[in-house]
Protein backbone atom coordinates (compact mmCIF):
# COMPACT_ATOMS: atom_id res chain seq x y z
CA UNK A 1 0.00 0.00 0.00
CA UNK A 2 1.10 3.25 -0.73
CA UNK A 3 0.87 6.43 1.53
CA UNK A 4 -0.92 9.24 1.05
CA UNK A 5 -0.54 13.16 1.96
CA UNK A 6 -3.49 15.54 1.59
CA UNK A 7 -3.63 19.56 1.14
CA UNK A 8 -7.01 21.11 2.79
CA UNK A 9 -7.14 24.61 2.73
CA UNK A 10 -9.54 26.79 4.85
CA UNK A 11 -11.21 28.47 2.38
CA UNK A 12 -11.89 27.48 -1.23
CA UNK A 13 -9.41 28.75 -4.03
CA UNK A 14 -6.94 29.02 -1.01
CA UNK A 15 -4.32 27.38 -3.61
CA UNK A 16 -4.85 23.74 -2.81
CA UNK A 17 -4.72 22.47 -6.64
CA UNK A 18 -1.44 24.31 -7.31
CA UNK A 19 -0.09 23.07 -4.12
CA UNK A 20 -0.84 19.48 -5.19
CA UNK A 21 0.35 19.88 -8.45
CA UNK A 22 3.59 20.69 -6.95
CA UNK A 23 3.71 17.52 -4.85
CA UNK A 24 2.60 15.58 -7.60
CA UNK A 25 5.84 16.82 -9.78
CA UNK A 26 8.38 17.03 -6.80
CA UNK A 27 7.66 13.51 -6.02
CA UNK A 28 7.80 12.42 -9.23
CA UNK A 29 11.21 14.36 -9.70
CA UNK A 30 11.84 11.69 -6.62
CA UNK A 31 10.93 8.26 -9.18
CA UNK A 32 8.10 7.43 -6.88
CA UNK A 33 5.19 6.52 -8.88
CA UNK A 34 2.32 8.94 -7.84
CA UNK A 35 -1.07 9.51 -8.41
CA UNK A 36 -3.48 12.52 -7.54
CA UNK A 37 -6.61 12.18 -6.35
CA UNK A 38 -9.80 14.25 -5.35
CA UNK A 39 -12.93 12.74 -4.29
CA UNK A 40 -15.59 15.40 -5.07
CA UNK A 41 -14.99 17.90 -7.15
CA UNK A 42 -17.29 20.84 -8.04
CA UNK A 43 -16.35 22.61 -11.57
CA UNK A 44 -18.11 23.06 -15.00
CA UNK A 45 -13.93 23.34 -15.74
CA UNK A 46 -13.74 19.32 -16.81
CA UNK A 47 -11.92 17.27 -19.42
CA UNK A 48 -11.68 13.98 -20.92
CA UNK A 49 -9.17 10.93 -20.39
CA UNK A 50 -7.41 10.16 -23.57
CA UNK A 51 -7.66 6.63 -25.23
CA UNK A 52 -4.42 5.33 -23.60
CA UNK A 53 -5.62 5.52 -20.35
CA UNK A 54 -7.30 2.82 -18.27
CA UNK A 55 -10.65 4.27 -18.41
CA UNK A 56 -10.93 6.51 -21.88
CA UNK A 57 -12.98 9.06 -23.32
CA UNK A 58 -14.72 9.74 -19.77
CA UNK A 59 -14.99 12.89 -17.59
CA UNK A 60 -13.02 14.42 -14.88
CA UNK A 61 -12.05 17.21 -13.46
CA UNK A 62 -9.16 19.56 -15.44
CA UNK A 63 -7.39 20.26 -12.06
CA UNK A 64 -6.73 16.41 -11.40
CA UNK A 65 -6.02 16.46 -15.24
CA UNK A 66 -3.38 18.90 -14.79
CA UNK A 67 -1.97 16.90 -11.73
CA UNK A 68 -1.77 13.84 -13.35
CA UNK A 69 0.43 15.78 -15.92
CA UNK A 70 2.47 16.69 -13.00
CA UNK A 71 3.03 13.33 -11.78
CA UNK A 72 3.57 11.81 -15.55
CA UNK A 73 1.12 9.20 -15.30
CA UNK A 74 -2.18 8.42 -17.46
CA UNK A 75 -5.03 10.37 -16.21
CA UNK A 76 -7.79 8.01 -14.79
CA UNK A 77 -11.37 8.67 -13.41
CA UNK A 78 -10.44 6.73 -10.35
CA UNK A 79 -8.24 10.31 -9.75
CA UNK A 80 -11.41 11.94 -9.20
CA UNK A 81 -14.80 9.94 -8.65
CA UNK A 82 -17.28 12.88 -8.14
CA UNK A 83 -17.83 15.79 -10.10
CA UNK A 84 -20.36 18.12 -9.64
CA UNK A 85 -21.44 20.30 -12.68
CA UNK A 86 -23.50 23.12 -11.71
CA UNK A 87 -26.54 24.24 -13.53
CA UNK A 88 -28.12 26.34 -11.42
CA UNK A 89 -27.60 28.19 -8.07
CA UNK A 90 -29.48 24.91 -6.48
CA UNK A 91 -28.49 22.28 -8.92
CA UNK A 92 -25.56 20.34 -10.42
CA UNK A 93 -25.19 17.69 -12.57
CA UNK A 94 -23.35 14.30 -10.49
CA UNK A 95 -20.78 12.77 -12.87
CA UNK A 96 -19.80 9.60 -11.17
CA UNK A 97 -16.71 7.90 -12.56
CA UNK A 98 -16.71 9.54 -15.59
CA UNK A 99 -20.31 9.47 -16.85
CA UNK A 100 -23.35 11.73 -15.70
CA UNK A 101 -25.86 9.70 -13.27
CA UNK A 102 -29.43 10.87 -13.50
CA UNK A 103 -30.54 9.40 -10.66
CA UNK A 104 -28.24 10.39 -7.92
CA UNK A 105 -28.15 14.03 -9.51
CA UNK A 106 -32.19 14.08 -8.67
CA UNK A 107 -31.37 13.06 -5.01
CA UNK A 108 -31.18 15.99 -2.42
CA UNK A 109 -27.50 16.45 -1.17
CA UNK A 110 -27.46 14.89 2.32
CA UNK A 111 -28.90 11.90 0.40
CA UNK A 112 -26.27 11.18 -2.29
CA UNK A 113 -23.16 10.38 0.58
CA UNK A 114 -24.72 7.15 0.86
CA UNK A 115 -24.10 6.47 -2.77
CA UNK A 116 -21.36 8.11 -3.84
CA UNK A 117 -18.94 7.04 -0.50
CA UNK A 118 -18.96 3.17 -1.61
CA UNK A 119 -17.37 4.57 -5.24
CA UNK A 120 -15.09 7.05 -3.17
CA UNK A 121 -13.61 4.02 -1.11
CA UNK A 122 -12.82 2.07 -3.82
CA UNK A 123 -11.34 4.46 -6.20
CA UNK A 124 -8.62 5.88 -3.29
CA UNK A 125 -7.94 2.04 -2.21
CA UNK A 126 -7.30 0.84 -5.65
CA UNK A 127 -5.19 4.18 -6.15
CA UNK A 128 -3.40 3.61 -2.77
CA UNK A 129 -2.56 -0.23 -4.14
CA UNK A 130 -1.28 0.84 -7.01
CA UNK A 131 1.00 4.00 -6.56
CA UNK A 132 3.64 4.43 -3.95
CA UNK A 133 2.31 8.30 -2.90
CA UNK A 134 -1.16 9.59 -3.43
CA UNK A 135 -1.51 13.27 -3.26
CA UNK A 136 -5.10 14.36 -2.27
CA UNK A 137 -6.59 17.30 -2.72
CA UNK A 138 -9.54 18.35 -0.30
CA UNK A 139 -12.58 20.84 -1.33
CA UNK A 140 -13.40 23.95 0.45
CA UNK A 141 -12.68 24.04 4.07
CA UNK A 142 -12.75 21.49 6.52
CA UNK A 143 -14.37 23.77 9.35
CA UNK A 144 -18.01 23.29 7.06
CA UNK A 145 -19.03 21.55 10.29
CA UNK A 146 -22.63 22.10 8.72
CA UNK A 147 -21.92 19.36 6.02
CA UNK A 148 -19.29 17.35 8.07
CA UNK A 149 -22.62 14.36 8.27
CA UNK A 150 -22.22 14.60 4.54
CA UNK A 151 -18.44 14.98 4.02
CA UNK A 152 -16.72 12.48 1.35
CA UNK A 153 -13.98 14.81 0.05
CA UNK A 154 -12.55 16.72 3.56
CA UNK A 155 -11.53 14.79 6.89
CA UNK A 156 -13.92 11.72 5.60
CA UNK A 157 -11.16 10.46 3.17
CA UNK A 158 -8.03 11.38 5.29
CA UNK A 159 -9.30 9.59 7.93
CA UNK A 160 -10.06 6.53 5.60
CA UNK A 161 -6.38 6.19 4.49
CA UNK A 162 -4.67 7.87 7.55
CA UNK A 163 -3.09 10.82 5.41
CA UNK A 164 -0.87 13.09 6.35
CA UNK A 165 -2.84 16.45 6.37
CA UNK A 166 -1.47 20.00 5.49
CA UNK A 167 -3.27 22.64 5.54
CA UNK A 168 -2.92 25.64 3.53
CA UNK A 169 -4.24 29.63 3.99
CA UNK A 170 -4.31 32.17 1.54
CA UNK A 171 -2.59 34.93 3.13
CA UNK A 172 -2.87 37.60 0.75
CA UNK A 173 -6.07 37.42 2.09
CA UNK A 174 -5.12 38.68 5.27
CA UNK A 175 -6.81 36.74 8.63
CA UNK A 176 -4.61 33.82 7.22
CA UNK A 177 -3.58 32.93 11.29
CA UNK A 178 -7.10 33.44 12.53
CA UNK A 179 -8.26 30.35 9.73
CA UNK A 180 -5.77 28.19 10.62
CA UNK A 181 -6.21 28.47 14.06
CA UNK A 182 -10.10 28.70 13.72
CA UNK A 183 -10.19 26.04 11.40
CA UNK A 184 -8.37 23.55 13.57
CA UNK A 185 -10.62 24.34 15.87
CA UNK A 186 -13.48 23.17 14.36
CA UNK A 187 -11.55 19.71 13.88
CA UNK A 188 -12.21 16.45 16.55
CA UNK A 189 -9.15 15.09 18.66
CA UNK A 190 -9.29 12.49 15.48
CA UNK A 191 -8.73 15.05 12.76
CA UNK A 192 -6.51 16.89 14.56
CA UNK A 193 -4.35 13.79 14.95
CA UNK A 194 -3.66 13.80 11.13
CA UNK A 195 -2.71 17.67 10.57
CA UNK A 196 0.73 17.68 10.73
CA UNK A 197 1.44 20.96 9.25
CA UNK A 198 0.32 24.71 8.17
CA UNK A 199 1.16 25.96 5.26
CA UNK A 200 0.74 30.41 4.12
CA UNK A 201 0.10 30.32 0.71
CA UNK A 202 0.48 33.13 -2.25
CA UNK A 203 2.96 35.12 0.44
CA UNK A 204 3.94 38.73 -1.02
CA UNK A 205 7.10 40.49 1.60
CA UNK A 206 9.32 39.71 3.84
CA UNK A 207 8.94 36.26 5.55
CA UNK A 208 10.55 37.93 8.23
CA UNK A 209 7.79 39.91 9.34
CA UNK A 210 6.06 37.33 9.97
CA UNK A 211 7.63 36.41 13.45
CA UNK A 212 6.10 35.37 16.08
CA UNK A 213 2.90 34.66 14.29
CA UNK A 214 4.16 30.93 13.54
CA UNK A 215 5.29 30.19 16.63
CA UNK A 216 2.32 31.63 18.51
CA UNK A 217 0.05 29.19 16.24
CA UNK A 218 2.23 26.35 17.28
CA UNK A 219 1.88 26.97 20.85
CA UNK A 220 -1.97 27.49 20.54
CA UNK A 221 -2.24 23.97 18.02
CA UNK A 222 0.49 22.41 18.45
CA UNK A 223 1.13 22.24 14.74
CA UNK A 224 4.06 23.86 12.76
CA UNK A 225 3.79 26.09 10.10
CA UNK A 226 6.05 23.67 7.41
CA UNK A 227 6.21 26.92 4.66
CA UNK A 228 5.77 30.03 3.46
CA UNK A 229 4.92 29.48 -0.16
CA UNK A 230 5.47 32.95 -2.33
CA UNK A 231 3.15 34.28 -4.44
CA UNK A 232 4.09 32.58 -8.10
CA UNK A 233 2.97 33.91 -11.18
CA UNK A 234 2.61 30.66 -12.60
CA UNK A 235 -0.60 29.58 -14.39
CA UNK A 236 -1.98 26.50 -14.48
CA UNK A 237 -5.37 25.05 -15.70
CA UNK A 238 -7.28 24.99 -12.10
CA UNK A 239 -11.23 25.21 -11.02
CA UNK A 240 -13.53 27.68 -12.07
CA UNK A 241 -13.28 31.37 -11.68
CA UNK A 242 -9.74 31.38 -11.53
CA UNK A 243 -8.88 31.87 -15.20
CA UNK A 244 -11.58 34.32 -15.55
CA UNK A 245 -10.30 35.98 -12.31
CA UNK A 246 -7.01 36.53 -13.61
CA UNK A 247 -7.93 37.79 -16.63
CA UNK A 248 -9.97 40.76 -15.78
CA UNK A 249 -6.62 41.96 -13.17
CA UNK A 250 -5.04 42.13 -16.22
CA UNK A 251 -5.18 44.82 -18.80
CA UNK A 252 -5.87 44.00 -22.31
CA UNK A 253 -3.67 45.32 -25.63
CA UNK A 254 -4.06 48.76 -26.67
CA UNK A 255 -4.17 48.05 -30.38
CA UNK A 256 -7.11 45.43 -29.65
CA UNK A 257 -8.21 42.19 -27.72
CA UNK A 258 -10.47 39.32 -27.94
CA UNK A 259 -13.55 39.32 -25.92
CA UNK A 260 -14.96 36.44 -24.42
CA UNK A 261 -18.40 36.26 -23.03
CA UNK A 262 -18.49 35.46 -19.32
CA UNK A 263 -21.71 33.54 -19.38
CA UNK A 264 -23.26 32.82 -15.85
CA UNK A 265 -22.98 28.82 -16.24
CA UNK A 266 -19.47 29.32 -18.50
CA UNK A 267 -17.28 26.07 -18.34
CA UNK A 268 -14.29 25.33 -19.79
CA UNK A 269 -12.93 28.61 -19.25
CA UNK A 270 -9.28 27.16 -18.95
CA UNK A 271 -8.75 26.42 -23.12
CA UNK A 272 -8.09 30.36 -23.45
CA UNK A 273 -5.30 30.84 -21.16
CA UNK A 274 -3.46 30.71 -24.68
CA UNK A 275 -4.67 33.77 -25.68
CA UNK A 276 -2.79 35.33 -22.78
CA UNK A 277 -3.14 39.37 -21.96
CA UNK A 278 -5.08 39.55 -25.29
CA UNK A 279 -8.19 37.70 -23.52
CA UNK A 280 -11.26 40.28 -21.56
CA UNK A 281 -13.98 39.04 -20.47
CA UNK A 282 -17.25 40.99 -20.68
CA UNK A 283 -20.19 41.53 -19.06
CA UNK A 284 -21.74 44.44 -21.43
CA UNK A 285 -21.99 45.83 -24.54
CA UNK A 286 -19.72 48.67 -23.61
CA UNK A 287 -17.13 46.37 -22.74
CA UNK A 288 -16.77 44.88 -26.61
CA UNK A 289 -15.85 48.53 -27.95
CA UNK A 290 -12.38 47.76 -29.31
CA UNK A 291 -12.98 44.16 -29.60
CA UNK A 292 -11.18 42.72 -32.21
CA UNK A 293 -12.61 39.50 -32.07
CA UNK A 294 -15.17 37.58 -29.92
CA UNK A 295 -15.58 33.94 -28.68
CA UNK A 296 -18.93 32.61 -26.95
CA UNK A 297 -17.82 29.78 -24.79
CA UNK A 298 -19.28 26.46 -23.76
CA UNK A 299 -21.78 26.64 -21.23
CA UNK A 300 -23.35 23.85 -18.67
CA UNK A 301 -26.99 25.49 -19.15
CA UNK A 302 -27.02 26.45 -22.47
CA UNK A 303 -30.50 28.02 -22.73
CA UNK A 304 -30.49 30.25 -19.95
CA UNK A 305 -27.05 31.78 -20.39
CA UNK A 306 -28.37 32.65 -23.93
CA UNK A 307 -31.16 34.17 -22.29
CA UNK A 308 -28.80 36.41 -19.91
CA UNK A 309 -26.23 36.98 -23.09
CA UNK A 310 -29.74 38.81 -24.82
CA UNK A 311 -31.02 40.24 -21.38
CA UNK A 312 -27.42 41.76 -20.89
CA UNK A 313 -27.54 43.45 -24.17
CA UNK A 314 -24.12 41.43 -25.73
CA UNK A 315 -26.41 39.19 -28.10
CA UNK A 316 -27.21 41.92 -30.43
CA UNK A 317 -23.35 43.70 -30.18
CA UNK A 318 -22.20 40.30 -30.93
CA UNK A 319 -24.44 40.13 -34.03
CA UNK A 320 -23.75 43.65 -34.99
CA UNK A 321 -19.93 42.58 -34.58
CA UNK A 322 -20.41 39.55 -36.77
CA UNK A 323 -22.28 41.41 -39.29
CA UNK A 324 -19.37 43.65 -39.78
CA UNK A 325 -17.19 41.27 -40.26
CA UNK A 326 -15.32 40.76 -36.83
CA UNK A 327 -14.45 36.85 -36.30
CA UNK A 328 -17.06 35.28 -33.72
CA UNK A 329 -16.00 31.83 -32.54
CA UNK A 330 -18.49 29.32 -30.56
CA UNK A 331 -17.55 26.78 -28.41
CA UNK A 332 -19.55 24.02 -27.32
CA UNK A 333 -22.73 25.86 -25.89
CA UNK A 334 -21.25 28.85 -27.71
CA UNK A 335 -21.68 27.48 -31.16
CA UNK A 336 -25.27 26.24 -30.15
CA UNK A 337 -25.88 29.72 -29.19
CA UNK A 338 -24.75 31.05 -32.61
CA UNK A 339 -26.99 28.90 -34.12
CA UNK A 340 -30.90 28.91 -35.59
CA UNK A 341 -32.84 27.34 -32.50
CA UNK A 342 -31.86 24.99 -29.51
CA UNK A 343 -34.29 21.79 -29.08
CA UNK A 344 -35.20 19.99 -26.21
CA UNK A 345 -36.97 16.98 -26.47
CA UNK A 346 -35.49 14.71 -23.83
CA UNK A 347 -35.55 17.35 -20.86
CA UNK A 348 -31.60 17.54 -20.85
CA UNK A 349 -32.07 21.07 -19.46
CA UNK A 350 -35.55 21.37 -19.00
CA UNK A 351 -37.13 20.87 -21.92
CA UNK A 352 -36.88 24.58 -23.12
CA UNK A 353 -37.04 25.19 -26.63
CA UNK A 354 -35.23 28.06 -27.83
CA UNK A 355 -34.41 30.26 -31.03
CA UNK A 356 -30.98 30.92 -31.51
CA UNK A 357 -28.96 34.10 -32.36
CA UNK A 358 -29.34 33.08 -35.89
CA UNK A 359 -25.60 33.77 -37.11
CA UNK A 360 -25.09 30.41 -38.11
CA UNK A 361 -27.54 28.42 -40.49
CA UNK A 362 -27.49 25.35 -37.70
CA UNK A 363 -30.07 23.98 -35.81
CA UNK A 364 -29.22 22.02 -32.49
CA UNK A 365 -31.19 19.25 -30.71
CA UNK A 366 -30.20 18.11 -27.03
CA UNK A 367 -29.67 14.46 -26.85
CA UNK A 368 -29.66 12.21 -23.65
CA UNK A 369 -26.51 10.74 -24.01
CA UNK A 370 -23.49 13.00 -23.66
CA UNK A 371 -20.49 12.93 -26.04
CA UNK A 372 -17.46 12.59 -24.32
CA UNK A 373 -14.25 11.68 -26.17
CA UNK A 374 -10.74 12.45 -27.16
CA UNK A 375 -10.99 14.16 -30.75
CA UNK A 376 -8.33 15.05 -33.80
CA UNK A 377 -9.35 15.93 -36.81
CA UNK A 378 -7.73 17.76 -40.24
CA UNK A 379 -9.49 21.61 -40.81
CA UNK A 380 -9.69 21.72 -44.36
CA UNK A 381 -10.49 25.43 -44.25
CA UNK A 382 -6.56 25.45 -43.11
CA UNK A 383 -4.87 22.04 -43.67
CA UNK A 384 -4.01 21.80 -39.97
CA UNK A 385 -4.07 18.49 -37.82
CA UNK A 386 -6.38 20.07 -34.74
CA UNK A 387 -6.42 17.93 -31.74
CA UNK A 388 -9.03 18.39 -28.53
CA UNK A 389 -12.00 16.88 -26.71
CA UNK A 390 -15.84 16.99 -26.52
CA UNK A 391 -18.12 16.91 -23.54
CA UNK A 392 -21.79 18.16 -24.95
CA UNK A 393 -25.47 16.36 -25.16
CA UNK A 394 -26.10 18.45 -28.26
CA UNK A 395 -26.13 16.94 -31.95
CA UNK A 396 -26.06 19.77 -34.51
CA UNK A 397 -26.89 19.90 -37.81
CA UNK A 398 -27.00 22.57 -40.68
CA UNK A 399 -29.92 24.27 -41.83
CA UNK A 400 -31.18 23.22 -45.55
CA UNK A 401 -29.53 26.20 -47.41
CA UNK A 402 -26.07 26.72 -48.45
CA UNK A 403 -24.92 29.37 -45.89
CA UNK A 404 -22.84 27.00 -43.38
CA UNK A 405 -19.73 24.78 -44.50
CA UNK A 406 -19.39 22.10 -42.67
CA UNK A 407 -15.22 22.08 -42.13
CA UNK A 408 -15.35 18.79 -40.14
CA UNK A 409 -18.36 16.35 -40.16
CA UNK A 410 -20.35 17.16 -36.33
CA UNK A 411 -17.79 19.18 -35.46
CA UNK A 412 -16.68 22.36 -37.20
CA UNK A 413 -18.87 25.25 -38.91
CA UNK A 414 -17.82 28.08 -40.70
CA UNK A 415 -20.19 30.89 -42.07
CA UNK A 416 -18.05 33.50 -43.40
CA UNK A 417 -16.10 35.34 -40.33
CA UNK A 418 -18.05 33.25 -37.83
CA UNK A 419 -16.80 29.38 -36.80
CA UNK A 420 -18.65 27.59 -34.48
CA UNK A 421 -16.90 24.00 -32.91
CA UNK A 422 -17.71 21.09 -30.55
CA UNK A 423 -13.63 20.62 -29.91
CA UNK A 424 -13.05 22.31 -26.99
CA UNK A 425 -8.78 23.44 -27.08
CA UNK A 426 -9.40 24.41 -30.68
CA UNK A 427 -6.70 27.72 -29.44
CA UNK A 428 -4.33 25.88 -27.46
CA UNK A 429 -3.24 23.68 -30.71
CA UNK A 430 -0.91 26.65 -31.66
CA UNK A 431 -1.37 27.06 -35.60
CA UNK A 432 -4.74 27.07 -35.35
CA UNK A 433 -4.36 30.41 -32.14
CA UNK A 434 -1.96 32.17 -34.51
CA UNK A 435 -4.66 31.55 -37.82
CA UNK A 436 -7.56 32.52 -35.48
CA UNK A 437 -5.51 35.94 -34.27
CA UNK A 438 -4.10 36.60 -37.74
CA UNK A 439 -8.25 36.99 -38.71
CA UNK A 440 -8.39 39.51 -36.22
CA UNK A 441 -5.18 41.39 -36.99
CA UNK A 442 -3.81 40.29 -33.64
CA UNK A 443 -0.34 39.02 -32.32
CA UNK A 444 0.50 36.13 -31.14
CA UNK A 445 0.96 36.48 -27.48
CA UNK A 446 4.84 35.55 -25.75
CA UNK A 447 5.72 34.18 -22.42
CA UNK A 448 3.22 31.35 -21.66
CA UNK A 449 5.88 28.31 -21.32
CA UNK A 450 4.70 24.72 -22.24
CA UNK A 451 2.54 23.14 -19.63
CA UNK A 452 5.30 21.12 -18.50
CA UNK A 453 7.85 23.87 -17.81
CA UNK A 454 5.44 25.65 -15.73
CA UNK A 455 4.98 22.59 -13.42
CA UNK A 456 8.46 22.20 -12.80
CA UNK A 457 8.93 25.85 -12.41
CA UNK A 458 6.38 25.63 -9.48
CA UNK A 459 7.90 22.22 -8.12
CA UNK A 460 10.86 24.12 -7.80
CA UNK A 461 9.58 26.93 -6.25
CA UNK A 462 7.35 25.59 -3.42
CA UNK A 463 9.84 22.77 -2.75
CA UNK A 464 12.04 25.35 -2.07
CA UNK A 465 9.43 27.16 0.35
CA UNK A 466 8.59 24.36 2.48
CA UNK A 467 10.28 22.53 5.09
CA UNK A 468 10.76 19.83 3.01
CA UNK A 469 12.88 17.33 4.76
CA UNK A 470 9.75 17.37 7.70
CA UNK A 471 7.21 17.01 4.92
CA UNK A 472 8.96 13.96 3.08
CA UNK A 473 9.43 12.39 6.62
CA UNK A 474 5.89 11.74 6.55
CA UNK A 475 5.32 10.00 3.53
Amino acid sequence: MGRAIMIQGCTSNAGKSYLCAALCRILSDEGLRVAPFKAQNMSNNAGVTPPESRTPGLEMGRAQLVQARAARVTPDVRMNPVLLKPEADTRSQVVLLGRADPEITALPWRERKPRLWPHVQGALHSLMAEFDVVVIEGAGSPAEVNLRESDIVNMRVAREVQASVLLAADIDRGGAFAHLLGTWHCLNAEERALLRGFILNRFRGDARLLAPAPQWLEEQTGVPTVGVVPWLNVPLPEEDGVAVEQAEGRRPMADGFVAIARLPRVSNLDEFASLGDLARWVSSPAELQGARAVILPGSKSTASDLAWLRSSGLAAEVSRLAQAGVPVLGVCGGLQMLGQRITDPHGVEGGQDVPGLGILDLYTEFAPEKTTLQTTFTDPETGYRLEGYEIHHGRTAAGAGAGVQELAPGLLWRQGNVRGTYLHGLLENPAYLEKFLGWAGLPVPTGLDSLDARLDAIAAQVGASLDWEQVRSWL
